[in-house]
């Protein structure tokens, strides 16, 4: 896992001042060191110039970036971000093809890879990753990222050259490269957010290569080319043949994802998809003579506060010891308390270089930094909810009618923050109706399905490109922004794209959400575990927080200096200042209710004020 920047120009050479085109690359790629704290380095070609923060995970000795190899007498240098997890099987095959290897490091192999199949290259990768090749065969520039957008990868054009960096941030640094917000980007903040349209930058000129697409740049011009989307196809498995087909491939996947030279650690819940990957991973390291380390994660006095709900119906502290035992592993539990949650928001937004999910971005970010004190990387659970179905709205049919996002189904608060000459200029609405609609229209079809299966697949597509998105982008900055890597085995795409095609009644098998994935687990846990019922990240219940933001957006709403005055209705927030929350009632996801759209406006004042944005409508 890294982190890389770097621009290109065809129509001029970089050479004749290299070494002030390389201090350019390198203060790039320094705005975002965080990615990478354990090495660094840059390249300058006649048309490219790449850098480079290093984070080691495979052959830490080697494997130095920007990587260069030469082919046909020409050079073709690499710069990475990322794990492959078939490298060993890639590697063998380009070995047989005649390619040599100097290094352990799976970067070698991407490069390999990109020198034999060119652009078939990615189709070939099993793994997170966000790359930049300056090609010297080809005369380009070649972008990539991975199927599901896992690692992050932004570009902009300035003067007919392409800049691009694993972050926002380090566009920024590009002369002539600021930091606007238009009538699209407010949309996006308070119509969409935290969730983000696919290859949306946010900022005015700014994309981001979308997740399964590569990207050519050379004298021609720009090419953005699609090589991976969800396919459907007819699933012709029995019952029992599709639960041992997801058991397969989970096992598979874990043991793939636990590759690596530095310590490893997962993150555990005690829910489902948490407690299934620990298992897994513990069972695999107990037959190497080792024990695994396990980490949860609470929130002051949620002991005494929390109250159930229909998202998070009880705390996982309890059930996340549970599964430590019986698994053996070395559990350490993290708490956070309330001053060091309302500060992490201001650390979440230059995390994300946007507002993101409040608290529940801060949270992670202050566990992930904690974890990073003795380990590299983790194993999560995420995604296991998009993949088989487990979120309430795909079970209750009034969350999704093919109308609204079902994760966030009412723009009227949403619209209410907004001041009314601003709010009618934006036509957020239409804007919102928009990106459901392009989507929807995306959406695969097979023949002779019923309007219910439709629906379900449509509901699927939706949760994978949206708000498994969203939570991909959450945990990569987050926990990159100490240099911690985070791995995500149901993210696999063979797993997706197997699971994308299993009919409803198997992953919800008797009405059992995410019965499939149940199914598929049994004997590597107790019942007690499979079958409990779903809970999300944990969030605070403490009302003392709830007090630390009211009192934080009251000072802002005091000072007219504040930038947030330029777009918000005073009516609106002194409103939510006097309100008193339900914290069951989310406004997105599950999570963030009352208190973290309290939490959002704090966060949109410190992005507006820290990146000095203007607004431009």
């Amino acid at each position: 896992m890294c982190g890389f920047a770097g621009f290109s120009d065809y129509d001029d050479s970089l050479l004749d001042e290299k070494y002030l085109w390389m201090a350019l690359a390198r203060r790039m790629a320094r705005r975002i060191s965080h990615r990478g704290p354990d090495g660094h380095g840059a390249h300058v070609s006649a048309h490219c110039a790449l850098a480079h923060m290093r984070l080691s995970v495979i052959d830490p000795q080697n494997g130095q970036q920007p990587m260069t190899a030469v082919c046909e007498g020409k050079e073709c240098t690499i710069a990475y971000n990322g794990e492959i997890y078939n490298a060993a099987e890639l590697r063998a095959d380009l070995e047989r093809q005649g390619y040599t290897f100097y290094t352990d490091c799976d970067t070698e192999v991407v490069l390999n890879a990109y020198l034999c199949y060119g652009e078939e290259c990615p189709e070939k990768l099993n793994g997170i990753f966000a790359f930049a090749v300056d090609d010297g065969i080809r005369q380009r520039t070649f972008l990539c990222r991975d199927r599901f957008g896992v690692k992050p990868l932004f570009y902009t054009f300035k003067n007919q050259r392409l800049a691009f960096a694993s972050e926002i941030k380090g566009l920024f640094e590009f002369p002539g490269v600021n930091p606007v917000i238009g009538r699209e980007g407010l949309c996006e903040v308070f119509g969409l957010g935290p969730a983000r349209t696919p290859g949306h930058g946010v900022f005015e000129g700014i994309s981001e290569l979308r997740p399964g697409h590569f990207a050519v740049f050379d004298r021609e011009g720009w090419r953005d080319d699609k090589y991976y989307d969800l396919t459907a196809t007819p699933h012709t498995d029995t019952y029992k043949d599709t639960v041992q087909t997801v058991r397969e491939l989970l096992v598979d996947t874990v043991k793939r994802q636990m590759i690596a030279d530095v310590p490893l650690c997962t993150f555990l819940s005690g829910g489902l998809d948490s407690s299934v990957v620990t298992a897994i991973a513990a069972k695999l390291l107990k037959e190497q003579g080792k024990s695994l380390s396990t980490y949860s994660f609470e929130f002051e006095g949620n002991e005494e506060y929390f109250t159930p709900s229909s998202f998070q119906p009880d705390r996982d502290q309890a059930w996340a010891q549970r599964v430590s035992q019986i698994l053996g592993t070395d559990h350490t539990t993290l708490l956070c308390d309330n001053d060091r949650l309302a500060d992490s928001l201001f650390e979440g937004v230059i995390a994300k270089d946007l507002p993101g999910m409040s608290d529940i971005d801060g949270s992670l970010l202050h566990f992930c930094r904690q974890v990073k004190e003795k380990h590299v990387v983790a194993l999560c659970g995420e995604c296991a909810d998009e993949i088989f179905g487990g979120y309430p709205w795909f079970h209750r049919r009034e969350m999704f009618d093919g109308t609204h996002f079902p994760w966030s189904n009412n723009l009227d608060t949403r619209q209410s923050l907004l001041k009314p000459e601003i709010r009618e200029q934006l036509g957020m609405e239409d804007y919102v109706n928009s990106r459901l609609a392009e989507t929807l229209a995306d959406v695969p079809v097979l023949e002779g399905e019923t309007l219910e299966q439709r629906r379900m697949r449509q509901i699927s597509y939706l949760n994978i490109k949206w708000f498994m998105s969203t939570l991909l982008d959450r945990k990569d900055r987050c926990s990159m922004y100490s240099g911690l890597e985070v791995r995500v085995p149901y993210c696999d795409h063979r797993i997706a794209q197997y699971v994308f095609n299993v009919p409803w009644d198997f992953k919800c098998p008797k009405g059992e959400p995410k019965g499939l994935l149940r199914d598929a687990a049994a004997g590597l846990l107790p019942e007690e575990i499979l079958r409990r019922k779903k809970s999300p990240y944990p969030k605070t219940h403490n009302p003392g927080y709830e007090r630390i933001l009211k009192q934080r957006l009251h000072y802002i709403l005091r000072d007219k200096m504040q930038p947030i005055h330029k777009i918000l209705s005073e009516e609106a927030a002194q409103s939510l200042l006097n309100q008193s929350f339900d914290y069951g009632k989310p406004w997105f996801g599950q999570l963030m209710a009352g208190p973290q759209m309290l939490a959002y406006l704090i966060q949109i004042n410190y992005w507006l004020l820290h990146y000095n944005i203007y607004i431009d409508l």
